[in-house]
């Protein structure tokens, strides 16, 4: 049997623990997570022990028992230690964001009024950056973008490369109450707001089906060539009303973001994100092509419909992500992790690293994602207008 790729997971909080579980699922590759490292010694210490690895005390330790390095912390750390673990000739998955710019170091710094395209040249040299280190380590880049991999979406690039279909116009929407992370909400730390932090994922899966769609057709991808966005900052108006349901708690980041995406053939994509939606997760994308029409969803889905007459009968089962109450109707998520594509997104991962090939969420869609991202923020503090993509 052959040896099993050993995993090193980097962050021991919310992302270190789906990850972990979707490594659990992968078949016909063997893998062991080796253990986890954290700055918090207590947040490490537990995760490792609940899960019989080891908690290693530095990321070098980690680096050294590993061969893929699987980042599941800020994005404002995702540059250094992935261009630290790909010198160690380590291969790397990196969370979302890939990266982004966090700010000069200095406690100044808002970035809902620093100069955007400062931000965007710098956050596309730190793509750069990362791109080069794997290339010169001869190293693959994951980037864990999971709507890529959901059921959904994978079920529209069939019918759209087999169909021979173009796709002219996709819109698509992530959003909920809040995030879960207490580093979400301050841009030194998150890289942005809803458009970094929600609006990612659409924007992902749409570039993702127009590059299959040219390189079907053509054996070249379709790119993005610009972008004109609004964000507001809707929870920090002096007339919101807060009834306590949707989180407040933000520093300096918009909590609604639309953005609208012409690509390099003339069609179109709008993406919305935001922290103003209350009844669980918001997450869909819907393609409008020459030749059929797919609404892609991820939540809230109909496989399973239950009525709870009172809250506490269901307090010991989980429904779905930011339900809010369990009580009435609902939609409980029969695999929730499984229509988020997580399970096949580490399959992939694993496969690749085994096979050399590269994974369908890799290093150049991840660039472009970011270069949409950071020219969305510019187009918006210039009001909308339009801002094309180098």
């Amino acid at each position: 049997m052959a040896e099993p790729i050993r995993v090193g997971i980097v962050g021991a909080r919310f992302a270190a623990q789906f990850h972990w579980e979707g490594y659990q699922r992968v078949y016909g590759v063997p893998v062991q997570i080796v253990g986890v490292t954290s700055t918090s010694a207590g947040s490490r210490e537990a995760f490792a022990r609940k899960r019989g690895i080891t908690a290693f005390s530095s990321f070098e330790e980690l680096c050294d028992a590993s061969e893929v390095i699987d980042l599941c912390t800020p994005g404002c750390t995702h540059e250094p230690l992935a261009v630290e673990a790909l010198r160690r000739g380590k291969h790397v998955v990196i969370e979302k964001p890939f990266t982004g710019y966090y700010g000069p170091g200095n406690s100044a710094f808002r970035g809902n009024i620093f100069p955007k395209e400062t931000m965007l040249r710098e956050a596309m040299e730190s793509c750069d950056r990362l791109l080069s280190a794997a290339r010169g380590a001869g190293k693959r880049i994951c980037y864990a973008e999971n709507w890529i991999y959901s059921p959904a979406v994978q079920k529209e690039r069939e019918i759209l490369v087999k169909s021979g279909g173009q796709i002219l116009w996709m819109i698509g929407d992530e959003s909920h109450s809040g995030s879960h992370s207490p580093y979400y909400g301050i841009w030194k730390f998150s890289g942005g707001g809803s458009l970094v932090g929600k609006g990612c994922h659409p924007l992902s899966a749409a570039l993702y089906l127009k590059r299959a769609e040219g390189e079907a057709r053509d054996a070249k991808p379709i790119r993005p060539a610009s972008v004109s966005a609004r964000t507001h900052e809707i929870t920090r108006l002096k007339r919101f009303r807060d009834t306590g349901f949707i989180r407040t708690t933000y520093d300096d980041i918009e909590d609604y973001a639309q953005v609208h995406i012409a690509f390099e053939d003339g069609t179109v994509a709008d993406i919305f994100a935001s922290e103003l939606v209350l009844g669980g997760v918001h997450n869909w994308l819907e393609v409008f092509a020459n030749n059929h029409r797919t609404r892609c969803n991820l939540s809230q889905i109909d496989a399973l419909e239950t009525y709870n007459p009172k809250e506490e009968f269901l307090k010991d089962v989980y429904l779905t992500e930011k339900l809010g109450t369990k009580q009435g109707w609902s939609h409980p998520a029969p695999d929730e992790p499984w229509m988020n594509g997580y399970p096949q997104e580490f399959q992939d991962f694993m496969e690749c690293v085994n096979t050399g090939r590269e994974p369908l969420s890799g290093g150049e869609l991840a660039r472009d994602t970011i270069a949409v991202l950071y020219s969305a923020y510019l187009s918006a503090e210039r009001r909308g207008q339009e801002v094309e993509i180098a």
